[in-house]
């Protein structure tokens, strides 16, 4: 639509995406507090009936007056990914969520959404991203990701000079993920919870079970870090990751 020189155009809101960390508040990036603080509306993801890790991470600088938005996924795990019904559900829930955002953003209301870790590295902020960036204007603020928390925690080099590092989601295939991991330097595995004996298996059936470290809630309070080799169980919850080092001739 056209708009004559002078004439006041529609008020139209920002949509933010904003990068809360590994799960350290303090690892937050003052950017992403300017952003929050001056929020009209805060959105975050969480598992229905559970509260959200990345809102926890951002308490102390929510502010009175701030309208929450809670968006409650209606599956996580109690269907498979690949099952028709999972994504039926879980594209409804994007394309609601998202509107749920543009009317906000319709009433000129500047919308920071929370994603823990990096919002475009396995970030559910991508999909709001995709449905709405095209009507509305849009800023990302990057995040300190989870496996780099991990790996600076544990203080672990994972790769230097012509290493490769492949990022893999423990949700792959046991045969895809041995076959990844037989073909790189370093790795980073994530996504395990139930995944972790299949990831153990592929590690093992590569060759890379040794050396391989398990992180759990690395930056928390209650973070813990062990060889895989030594874990003797297979729990391992949503806030957990294997890093496999590649610099094998390091001092």
């Amino acid at each position: 639509m056209s708009q004559c020189p002078g004439e006041a155009g529609p008020v139209s809101g920002k949509l933010i995406g904003v990068g809360t960390g590994p799960g350290d508040p303090e690892l937050l990036t003052l950017k992403a507090v300017r952003a929050i603080t001056g929020a009209d509306v805060v959105a975050c993801f969480a598992k229905r009936g559970n509260p959200s890790n990345a809102r926890a991470i951002v308490a102390q600088h929510l502010r009175p007056g701030q309208i929450e938005e809670a968006l409650d996924y209606p599956v996580t795990t109690e269907i498979h990914r690949h099952a028709g019904d999972y994504k039926t559900q879980i594209q409804a829930f994007y394309d609601e969520a998202a509107e749920r955002l543009a009317a906000h953003l319709g009433a000129g209301r500047t919308v920071a959404v929370l994603s823990e870790g990096d919002p475009l590295l396995y970030g559910s902020y991508m999909h709001l991203h995709v449905r709405l960036a095209p009507r509305f204007e849009t800023e990302v603020i990057p995040g300190i990701s989870a496996m780099s928390g991990c790996w600076s925690a544990a203080g672990l080099p994972l790769v230097q000079g012509d290493d490769v590092l492949t990022i893999l989601p423990g949700t792959l295939d046991e045969p895809e993920l041995t076959r990844r991991l037989a073909d790189t330097q370093g790795a980073v595995i994530m996504k395990l919870g139930r995944n972790l004996p299949k990831v153990r298996a592929a590690l093992a059936n590569a060759g890379r079970l040794d050396g391989a470290l398990y992180v759990e809630r690395g930056t928390m309070n209650n973070a813990s870090t062990m060889a895989l080799s030594r874990k003797v169980d297979d729990a391992a919850p949503y806030f957990s990751l294997v890093l496999v080092p590649g610099w094998s001739a390091r001092p």
